[in-house]
């Protein structure tokens, strides 16, 4: 069997107006838009030792990772800097939903876009950087 290689994009169908869905990412989470409204994220020099790998997983039907969304689709963006992204979101009136959390080598947190999609957040962390033994 020829294995898939990767992630080539992630594509969301707006249930209401695309146009506005899109520009709420680019205000809220920094996504700068291209001509054709999508944006490109390369993060292939990104400062993680990751080499910018992406994950790919399959949520229990009945688990509560997903929660408070009605979604069977989660986005998991990568982020530079989790406590500067919390207190602009948090300036903007987005709740947080959970987090941020540490696992292992990466922070995560969780919010909401405006058509109820949870939207996971994540921050690599360098290897051996201990820096967030003590953070939450």
């Amino acid at each position: 069997m020829a294995p898939i290689m990767g992630i080539g994009g992630v594509f969301i169908k707006a249930r209401g107006d695309a146009k506005a869905l899109a520009e709420w990412y680019r205000g809220r989470l920094g996504l700068e838009l291209e001509d054709f409204g999508g944006a490109i994220l390369n993060w292939q020099q990104h400062r993680a030792e990751d080499g910018g790998l992406n994950v790919r997983a399959t949520a229990d039907p009945d688990g509560t990772w997903f929660a408070a969304s009605a979604s069977s689709l989660m986005i998991n963006y990568r982020v530079d800097d989790m406590d500067g992204l919390i207190a602009q979101l948090t300036r903007a009136g987005i709740p947080i939903q959970q987090g941020p959390e540490v696992h292992k080598n990466r922070r995560f947190a969780w919010i909401m876009d405006p058509e109820d999609n949870k939207v996971e957040l994540c921050e690599p962390k360098l290897w051996g950087d201990t820096t967030w033994a003590d953070r939450p």
